[in-house]
């Protein structure tokens, strides 16, 4: 076997030992958004990967899920693992039935290969357009694989940058499943909360099948994780902009860690902080049991036992 590579210089490991939070997750909670890295010596890296990153493997995944009170997960594939889907695939078949999975495919994928992914637990596919994770996809490339996944009852989960939505909506019109956009879009926090970079983001949610994934304050936040008066209230200023995508779209809306959280270089958060950020962004019991519950199992495991 070849020599395994090393992490990307400066790259931050996952947070060994998460508090225990205060707040308690309701039974059937799911986390709808977190990744395996390999391990690197059984589910080697991707060649053309940007990054490296250490060793989070589907042990350590269940190991958190169990710690913080969740119930199953949706695991992404993780860009640092291109399209090869083994280690994704082996984490959703190892937590039998508790977790289901979001694929990455090249246009040629066959139809028997989607229909094993299926079997598999892969409910959906990602499409990438952050520039600093993976090279331009061909709107043309991406419309094949939309097609294909169409008649399985997949979605399309997206990953974007903000500022580029209004050069991207006209061709996420066009696609022709359910969307999913992870971490609200990426707002810039630093903004309104109602000004209208936001503002268009949510009237693109309302104007299409879209569902938006409440997720990565740690990735947004200028605040950062400090505490304010007295009490660990990390990532104040993401809170505004959760809130209102939970008020607007209380069906439609979906949280995870994001574990074991990729290319963070300013802090790696505590799992544990982040699942106490759920109330300031849901508030009420109804609103929490949507986020964390009712809609990702709807999504997920439609018809199934909650």
């Amino acid at each position: 076997m070849s020599a395994l590579s090393p992490k990307t210089p400066g790259w931050l490991d996952w947070y060994q030992n998460p508090s225990e939070p205060t707040f308690r997750l309701p039974p059937g909670t799911v986390d709808a958004h977190c990744h395996v890295f390999g391990p690197q010596a059984e589910f080697p890296f991707a060649p053309e990967r940007k990054y490296t990153p250490c060793d989070g493997g589907k042990d350590e995944l269940f190991a958190l899920r169990d710690r913080l009170g969740v119930a199953r997960n949706v695991i992404v594939q993780a860009t640092c693992h291109g399209a090869d889907n083994t280690a994704m695939v082996d984490a959703v078949r190892a937590a039998d039935g508790r977790a289901r999975g979001i694929a990455t495919v090249r246009p040629d994928i066959s139809e028997s290969e989607l229909l094993d992914l299926d079997a598999a637990g892969v409910r959906g596919v990602r499409f990438n357009f952050v520039r600093r994770l993976v090279d331009a996809s061909p709107a043309d490339d991406l419309s094949t694989i939309a097609k294909k996944v169409a008649p399985l009852g997949w979605h399309i989960v997206l990953y974007f940058e903000s500022a580029d939505l209004p050069e991207l909506e006209g061709f996420f019109g066009s696609l022709p499943t359910t969307l999913v956009v992870d971490h609200m879009g990426r707002p810039d926090v630093t903004q309104p909360v109602d000004g209208p970079q936001f503002t268009r983001f949510l009237r693109f949610v309302e104007d299409n099948d879209v569902w938006v994934k409440v997720t990565c304050p740690e990735r947004l936040s200028v605040a950062g994780p400090a505490a304010l008066d007295g009490e660990q209230r990390a990532y104040t200023d993401v809170v505004p902009f959760g809130r209102r995508v939970v008020r607007e779209f209380p069906d439609r809306v979906l949280w995870g860690t994001d574990w074991p959280h990729p290319n963070l270089t300013d802090h790696m958060p505590d799992d544990g902080l982040l699942v106490d950020h759920v109330p300031h962004v849901a508030v009420t019991a109804e609103e929490q049991r949507k986020l964390l519950v009712d809609n990702p199992m709807s999504l997920y495991w439609p018809g199934e036992d909650r």
